[in-house]
């Protein structure tokens, strides 16, 4: 297999991590196969052993899946992958392989709602504690930080007010800390941001979201270095088995095929949609970190290669109007997923959200007037036309 490490983005998320089987496939072949044959008693006491490399099982070794893993790995420009069955099991997945009782957590307050419900239900039943602060204030996150503190946890842009957060500048404070960095890549995945080349220890992804691109199979993975990521945290997937499945991973792999050219039609919709919003009366604000009036707009521009997907406005008749609204388009599909080709729109509050109390939202910007669009690859001018449904819903 040629080292693809020395090639462009677009050609490593075509070509990385294929190994050709004797049949001579063009595209990735997929292995539906829960065991592998060994060709003796030796060979498969080396291959337990870890003596000896090859394929064991398909809980934790797959070739669909590896080719899945070397690609992604190679585009965030890591070390090591661990493919998982969903973004959730990735960030369980990484903080039952990393962390024990008595370690410390700070995390950004604007992460997915079932991240927040990770952290503060489950983790603390092991004993793993979780401070939030805002994800914008870098003196906040270091008055938050411990002798134990062990893990920083963030996404940006964030969910789903697109907030953007100094990777650079929170790399050095956990280094300074001894403690990790990591970063939930969801939003802008490694064809717009690279976190670890900013200093980040550990990139998280969703699969089910742009990599995957068109919303067909839930999945996830974790990025990092050969030591924590290929051995920590493989070593959880392995014994505790939340992996990701052989179709789910071919999937994938055609997905980051086209995943380059998607985010830059994605990113140019969404911000053409945004400005056109930051003209309409009724629409008290818009999130996007392309837009000028965004507080972290030059932040944006400087760590990512563009603004992504995700624009997200307040109404100023709050629940009611942004129900109105939501129920009035036609081509938005009410879903609470995101990165697919066909563009969605849901109410955070009552969805993505619904599970934090009212003052949790609140801590975080989620009012009741908030809209979250993830713009897709429609027509632009037809994704217009459907908003404009959505606010004369709201005027009527």
């Amino acid at each position: 297999m040629p080292a693809y490490n020395e090639f462009s983005f677009e050609t490593r998320a075509v070509r990385a991590g294929q190994r050709r089987t004797p049949e001579g496939e063009h595209a990735e072949a997929i292995f539906p196969t829960s065991s592998y044959v060994f060709g003796s008693a030796a060979e498969a006491a080396a291959r337990f052993a870890g003596d000896q490399p090859g394929n064991i099982y398909s809980r934790f070794t797959n070739p669909t899946v590896r080719t899945f893993e070397e690609r992604l790995a190679s585009l965030e420009g890591g070390e090591s992958c661990v493919a998982t069955a969903s973004g959730m099991a990735a960030i369980l997945a990484t903080c039952a392989g990393l962390l024990q009782a008595g370690d410390h957590i700070v995390s950004s307050r604007s992460v997915f709602g079932t991240t927040t419900v990770l952290f503060t239900t489950y983790l603390a039943r092991f004993g793993i504690e979780t401070t939030f602060v805002q994800l914008t204030d870098l003196p906040a996150w270091k008055a938050a930080i411990r002798p134990a503190t062990r893990l920083m946890f963030l996404e940006t842009p964030s969910n789903p007010l697109t907030d953007i957060a100094d990777i650079t500048q929170l790399a050095s404070l956990a280094r300074a800390n001894d403690c990790l960095l990591a970063v939930d890549n969801c939003f802008c995945t490694p064809a717009l941001q690279r976190p670890l080349a900013l200093g980040a220890d550990i990139v998280i992804h969703s699969a089910t979201k742009y990599l995957d691109g068109q919303g067909r199979c839930i999945g996830g993975a974790v990025v990092g270095d050969a030591e924590r990521v290929g051995k920590d945290i493989y070593g959880f997937l392995r014994t505790a088995g939340p992996c990701m499945s052989p179709f789910n991973a071919w999937v994938f792999l055609k997905g980051l095929e086209t995943l380059s050219l998607r985010m830059q039609a994605h990113s140019a919709s969404a911000l053409e949609l945004a400005l056109w919003l930051e003209q309409q009366p009724g629409v008290a604000r818009v999130f996007h970190p392309g837009l000028a009036s965004h507080p972290q707009h030059a932040l944006a521009a400087s760590q990512q290669d563009g603004f992504g997907g995700i624009v997200s406005f307040e109404l100023q008749g709050g629940r009611t109007d942004a129900w109105k609204f939501i129920d009035a388009t036609r081509i938005f599909s009410i879903t609470a997923n995101l990165g697919d080709t066909k563009s969605t729109i849901t109410h955070p509050a009552t969805t993505t959200h619904g599970r934090l109390a009212p003052e949790q939202r609140q801590a975080t910007g989620i009012s009741d007037g908030l809209i979250r669009l993830a713009v897709g690859l429609e027509n632009t001018a037809d994704l217009r036309h459907d908003l404009e449904r959505g606010l004369a819903a709201v005027t009527a």
